[in-house]
């Protein structure tokens, strides 16, 4: 028999210690993946546009992590984060790296966070390089001639004229960052205890154990709230750029 509760899912959530445990580690996640990926690659997409040698084969290569499958990757990293670098670190001495980062409920986020950037980053340095091939040399010339340092040109002529493309990279990487889910499965299953799960992790394992009212309310909140935080981002970013220019 059905019997209607009424709004008693969505307040049950916020008692809930596991909802609140997995939407705390999912921004957490989101905000430093995303702060790493735009970092790395806006530096790469420089380095890459930069007068340097096997430019196009280096463009080639740096994309093969963005058409890998995120599973294939996790495992391919959780056999690494527990047999290769544990059995490297006995041989050179290095204690504290015996035992396994993804064991460690302080440090199997930091293993998550490595192996999305690792992914994640060449899409962002695309945007990058999309951005930095826009900008006209002829800006770059002028302000050479003005004494201008490459300190100062970046800060004045390049990174200004990228910001829309940083707004890019932020937004999508957020958002898909807020669904991380693949990964994590590779490579710690939400583990060690419930310290890595992530909010489409709850929703998918409690959908499994048969928590489909609960789930279904968790999953509305979150799409809420990941609408809400990209709103957010797209007028602050839209905000930072109207100062700029």
């Amino acid at each position: 028999d059905w019997k209607f509760v009424g709004l008693r899912n969505y307040t049950s959530m916020f008692s809930d210690p596991r909802i609140l445990e997995s939407y705390a580690f999912t921004m957490w996640f989101a905000v430093v993946t995303t702060v790493v990926v735009n970092v790395l690659a806006l530096l790469l997409a420089l380095g890459l546009n930069g007068r340097i040698k096997w430019k196009r084969g280096l463009r080639g290569i740096y994309v093969i992590p963005m058409v890998i499958s995120g599973i294939v990757i996790a495992y391919v990293f959780n056999y690494l984060f527990s047999h290769a670098v544990p059995a490297l670190a006995a041989q050179i001495g290095w204690t504290a790296g015996e035992t396994s980062m993804l064991a460690s409920e302080s440090w199997a986020w930091l293993a998550i966070v490595i192996v999305t950037a690792w992914q994640a980053t060449p899409m962002a340095v695309i945007i990058y390089l999309a951005g930095l091939l826009a900008i006209p040399t002829e800006v770059y010339e002028a302000a050479q001639l003005d004494g201008a340092s490459a300190w100062r040109r970046f800060r004045s002529v390049t990174f200004p004229l990228l910001i829309g493309y940083v707004t890019i990279n932020t937004i999508l990487g957020f958002k898909g960052f807020l669904n991380a889910y693949d990964i994590i499965v590779g490579l710690t299953n939400g583990g060690p205890g419930t310290s890595t799960m992530s909010v489409a992790m709850t929703i998918f394992t409690g959908f499994a154990g048969g928590e489909y009212a609960f789930q279904m309310a968790n999953a509305v909140v979150f799409f809420v709230v990941t609408v809400a935080v990209s709103l957010l981002q797209l007028f602050l970013v839209r905000k930072r750029e109207v100062k700029v220019s």
